[in-house]
């Protein structure tokens, strides 16, 4: 079974399933076909992160973020009078695009199916010109005028200088020679040969990556980070990644009764916004790259201090927006930044049992806004959430990877996997993983359902300057009122929002049969056999 935000990546991965590839591979095949379908919130030019949980055997992570390049230093900034890093524009691609290699590190070890053969549907896709979905006209229109003041941006998402409409088709030819170079030359191909040299070329002085920057960039394996829920074991990836802050919100809420405060209620929403607001107030003290700073992992997971920050949540009271953190850092000052950024999220299952949880993100929408040379490739402005303040977990540094709120998640049942979830959302992800988790947990819904069902989202959505707790209306008025009543800033969406990300999820049963769900405020599906 495979599960992603547009039903042609969906197809993509069950026709590589289906020619005898492995969940790696389609995983592969779905990001590189989601590059072209989606290419407002995923591409070549971006990062990427992976859990992988084989049928037998530890679950094992990837980090393919890349760094900030050698010459991004606050001076590349501040001696042209820049006070912030631009969010758009070729100064905001300052960071080296890592989601390629991680494919690499995958598919060496869980690959079955030749390189090239992952790629066919994405270069197709490019080269012959894809179906605009109105999820991606709307995005388009959004952008137009980020669009329009990159001239290969425009020549790519605005033909005929204006956005295309739902329907349309839409073909990036410059695009799928990049890909093909990919197929062809292999993973390190981009960043050891010509595409390298023409992406850091296109970008020009304005950017301070080189192409010495992309053949120094190798993803990780990384040990993800696990806590206890009910009668499963929730897993996530450490910093950069907000993955701690997920397994934080779950850890809290281990302690309390969800199932007695049933779905919808004014208790379910009113406690889940508190877990967040606390599981908050650490993240924006301590994630950032750890190499950079040593984070305390172990007591900020750890069952006494879930207890601990448990204690400040009570039913009748609301705490304050930014909230303090449990354990303070003693040796720097710390500054939150504004996290945010388009994601997809995809998962899948193969025959034998291996799961892939993945997500791939170029930040904002159509990330730094411009087209890399003759690449075709969007590059992330990843970078640009770095301050050029002296002090900060969040201060620029060269070789400093940023934080990233790219959080793939699963569960395991006596050692195996048995749910596979996430979103894109930027400060929604963590918030929606304990959604469909308490909703398919506590209160036994199938898949589907748990995605479908309302949402909220306490932090900052696109284009807000302050956390309020944004809910879709179909929570009810009632719930609304008396949520405002204990002191919440509510602001309503959609019935259905997309500010509230788009979840995929898929469930392992204990006979082996699978059951999958893609979520309605995007264009997936879930596909099996």
């Amino acid at each position: 079974m495979v599960a992603a935000p547009h039903a042609v990546a969906s197809s993509t991965g069950l026709d590589l399933l289906r020619s005898g590839g492995s969940a790696v591979d389609a995983a592969i095949g779905i990001n590189a076909a989601l590059a072209v379908v989606y290419p407002h919130m995923a591409g070549l030019g971006g990062d990427g992160f992976w859990l992988i949980a084989p049928p037998e055997g530890d679950v094992r992570g990837i980090n393919a973020s890349g760094p900030a390049a050698a010459a991004a230093d606050r001076s590349f900034y501040t001696d042209s009078g820049d006070t912030e890093i631009p969010e758009r524009g070729a100064a905001a691609a300052l960071t080296v695009p890592g989601a390629v290699d991680g494919w690499r590190l995958a598919h060496e070890e869980y690959g079955r199916l030749p390189w090239d053969r992952l790629f066919e549907d994405a270069v197709a896709l490019a080269r012959d010109g894809m179906t605009v979905t109105e999820n991606l006209a709307r995005w388009i229109r959004r952008d137009q005028s980020v669009l329009a003041a990159d001239s290969r941006a425009a020549a790519t998402f605005l033909p005929g200088e204006s956005p295309p409409t739902a329907g349309q088709r839409l073909s990036q030819p410059a695009l799928a020679e990049s890909l093909s170079t990919v197929a062809t030359t292999g993973p390190r191909g981009f960043y050891e040969g010509d595409l390298a040299e023409a992406i850091c070329g296109g970008l020009g002085d304005a950017s301070p990556l080189e192409p010495a920057d992309f053949e120094r960039y190798h993803a990780e394996w990384v040990e993800p980070l696990s806590v206890d829920y009910r009668d499963s074991v929730a897993y996530g990836l450490p910093p950069n990644t907000q993955g701690l802050t997920a397994l934080q919100i779950l850890g809290v809420l281990e302690g309390f009764d969800v199932s007695a405060w049933g779905d919808g209620t004014t208790d379910y929403y009113h406690h889940m916004t508190e877990a967040t607001k606390v599981a908050f107030a650490d993240r924006d003290a301590w994630i950032t790259d750890p190499k950079i700073m040593e984070i305390p992992i172990d007591d900020l997971l750890a069952p006494d201090y879930f207890r601990e920050r448990r204690q400040l949540i009570g039913p009748d009271k609301t705490l304050p927006i930014d909230c303090e953190p449990g354990i303070e850092p003693s040796s720097h000052e710390w500054t939150a930044g504004t996290p945010g950024g388009d994601t997809c999220y995809f998962c899948v299952v193969d025959e034998s049992g291996l799961a892939v949880s993945a997500i791939q993100s170029i930040y904002y929408d159509f990330g730094a806004g411009v087209v890399a040379g003759e690449t075709g490739i969007v590059p992330q402005n990843r970078g640009s959430y770095f301050s050029l303040e002296e002090t900060g977990i969040n201060r620029l540094e060269p070789g400093k990877r940023p934080f990233h709120t790219l959080a793939p998640a699963l569960l395991t049942k006596n050692g195996e996997p048995w749910l596979l979830y996430g979103t894109m959302g930027g400060e929604g992800q963590p918030q929606t993983q304990a959604a469909v988790v308490s909703r398919i947990v506590d209160f036994g819904y199938d898949v589907q359902r748990a995605i479908d069902a309302p949402r909220w989202l306490f932090g900052r959505t696109w284009g807000a300057e302050s956390r309020s707790l944004s809910v879709e209306k179909r929570i009810g008025d009632q719930v609304i009122a008396d949520l405002t009543d204990l002191g919440h800033t509510v602001s309503l969406c959609r019935g259905y929002d997309e500010t509230m990300g788009h979840a995929q999820a898929i469930r392992i049963h204990d006979n082996g049969t699978l059951s999958g769900g893609a979520d309605p405020r995007g264009d997936g599906a879930a596909l099996g056999y």
